[in-house]
């Protein structure tokens, strides 16, 4: 045997087992388990569990909580559960707005800020000095709780190269390939700050902290529409990193110039400033114009319920193709749609009827339950699912403070 691989090997299992144990914690959530039940689950040794728990508890990604009996006989075991001291900031660019958010380890989210931005009118570097600010909201939330920020995930409406931290295309946005620098967002963290599209993460979020359905489309309304498709519990994003783009399937062959380049683009129909626009409600502030068309919504205004009409006839037009494409289980509906969804849905099940019969059921359609939460939850829950998925490349980082 060859002296010096052996501890690599040991070394490799104890991080795997780490992983698994972290992983079974986050799992079982509220129901905190003990040590023996864990063992139980993971198949462990009580032994091993007892070691790495430790590490775990030393390093401060678990705390101990309460006592109870696993059953009749012997000492009451002490329930585990992700430590509520540490957390991820997750952080959203958009066309309109900026938004933080403060998200513990079990997915809770502890503190929030929005604030109205017009991104789009000014330099990348400028977005970015305002994001910290709003940032430094969401650190000084943390540290009135004693709660040590890990890292951060920055979520923006585009395509993105994640390990350059560059986007390459955010239409909306009029920003092509400007490099970022999401750290410098943060003060020092363990695990830095990573870059995500908006709608992917919108997508996790709903899977790890929504409806937790393994296979769906996630359907993203903003300025823009997105999309992301979960399969089989995984985020897909193609080779290119630009599956899910259903903002721009061709709805309409002869419909208006769109931001991507192309024409009759469904974001040209159902995105937010489209269906402004369609209604009749002129340019202001976001809060003040959704406001104006829920108010005529239930007014029963002729003009603005044809044009929520409308941007459902075209979502179903897209939601058919797509369905037929992959073989869909379930739809989402996020942001602008899920606000919407009471006036919009009736003209989107009619489409998809039309469309593609039989292929999507009514329950099948769903409204995300998350609001305007789900970015922000995704892209920190990214974060935290790597600290699960390899909790030992945080404690070679060192303990946080």
């Amino acid at each position: 045997m060859n002296e010096q691989a052996a501890p690599g090997r040991v070394g490799d299992v104890r991080r795997r087992n780490l992983s698994l144990v972290l992983d079974l914690i986050a799992r079982t959530g509220d129901a905190k388990p003990s040590r023996a039940q864990l063992a139980a689950g993971t198949g462990l040794t009580k032994a091993a569990v007892s070691s790495l728990v430790a590490d775990l508890v030393e390093s401060g990604l678990v705390t101990e909580v309460g006592l109870y009996r696993d059953g009749e006989r012997g000492r009451p075991g002490q329930g585990l559960e992700l430590s509520p001291r540490r957390g991820v900031v997750g952080m959203e660019i958009n066309v309109d707005y900026l938004a933080v958010g403060l998200v513990d380890l079990s997915g809770k989210l502890r503190f929030s800020s929005t604030e109205e931005s017009p991104n789009r009118e000014m330099r990348p570097s400028e977005v970015m000095d305002r994001l910290r600010v709003l940032a430094g909201q969401a650190e000084a939330a943390a540290a009135k709780e004693r709660m040590a920020i890990l890292g951060g995930g920055l979520a923006v409406p585009g395509l993105v190269d994640e390990q350059r931290s560059l986007v390459l295309s955010a239409p909306n946005l009029h920003w092509e390939r400007e490099a970022l620098s999401p750290d410098r967002l943060l003060g020092n963290t363990p695990l830095g700050v990573t870059l995500s599209n908006e709608a992917n993460s919108a997508a996790l979020g709903e899977l790890w902290y929504g409806s937790g359905r393994p296979d769906f489309l996630y359907v993203s309304g903003e300025v823009g529409v997105g999309g992301g498709v979960i399969i089989d519990s995984e985020l897909y994003k193609g080779p290119g990193g630009s599956a899910g783009e259903l903002g721009h399937i061709v709805v309409h062959p002869e419909g208006p110039s769109c931001s991507c380049g192309g024409a009759g683009c469904l974001e040209t129909f159902a995105g937010q400033e489209a269906i402004f626009a369609a209604a009749g409600i002129p340019a202001g502030p976001l809060a003040a114009r959704t406001a104006e068309l829920l108010a005529a919504l239930g007014a029963g205004q002729s003009r603005v319920a044809e044009a929520v009409h409308d941007a459902g006839r075209y979502l179903g037009v897209a939601l058919a193709s797509s369905a037929r494409l992959l073989d869909l289980e379930a739809v989402v509906l996020g942001g602008h749609f899920a606000v919407l969804a009471e006036w919009l849905r009736p003209a989107l099940l009619a489409s998809l009827e039309r469309h593609a019969p039989g292929l999507l059921a009514q329950e099948d359609l769903v409204v995300s339950t998350l609001e305007h939460s789900g970015t922000l939850l995704g892209a920190a829950g990214q974060v935290i699912r790597s600290v699960i998925e390899s909790p030992s490349e945080l404690m070679l980082a060192g303990k946080p403070a």
